[in-house]
């Protein structure tokens, strides 16, 4: 286990981050890096998130997935309140090290906040188009929870 964050690197130059073995990970003017997270065994697209400073720490200290909370604007520990833990198999960072790729079992099976395994449940039809519009279908119908019996009157995080 990590006992404080000295393992994160300074950025000093290109050769250092895309060919070093340095972990200097680059935040955005918001603080933070996005994050996009699969299943370990068939790789499915599971979320897109963010972590900042603190929660990308916190990934690595505990072995489970730490996400930043854009719109309650707080950590959010995947899993605290529905059970349905990340916990992290693999950790990889892209070349220019501003992307995050989690490799994860998923304690419980889902990852979505609306019920889903995945966040990624609709496809975009973009052969509408051609009709004048673009529209939005279900890739996956069925839920593997009901978010209502998990969450009960917990703010919903969508924003409007």
């Amino acid at each position: 286990m990590v006992k404080n964050s000295t393992f994160l690197v300074k950025r000093k130059n290109i050769k250092q981050i895309e060919e070093g073995s340095d972990f200097a990970p680059k935040f955005s003017k918001d603080g933070l890096i996005p994050v996009v997270t699969t299943d370990y065994k068939s790789n499915e697209v599971l979320m897109h998130g963010f972590m900042n400073k603190q929660a990308l720490i916190a990934t690595i200290k505990t072995g489970e997935a730490t996400y930043w909370s854009r719109s309650r604007k707080t950590l959010w520990r995947k899993g605290q309140t529905s059970g349905f833990v990340q916990k992290i198999r693999e950790m990889l960072i892209d070349d220019d090290q501003d992307a995050i790729w989690l490799r994860v079992d998923v304690r419980g099976g889902a990852s979505c906040h609306v019920g889903y395994r995945s966040c990624f449940y609709r496809k975009i039809r973009i052969s509408d188009v051609k009709k004048g519009s673009v529209k939005l279908k279900f890739k996956t119908k069925k839920k593997v929870f009901d978010p209502k019996k998990v969450y009960g009157d917990s703010p919903n995080p969508t924003e409007i």
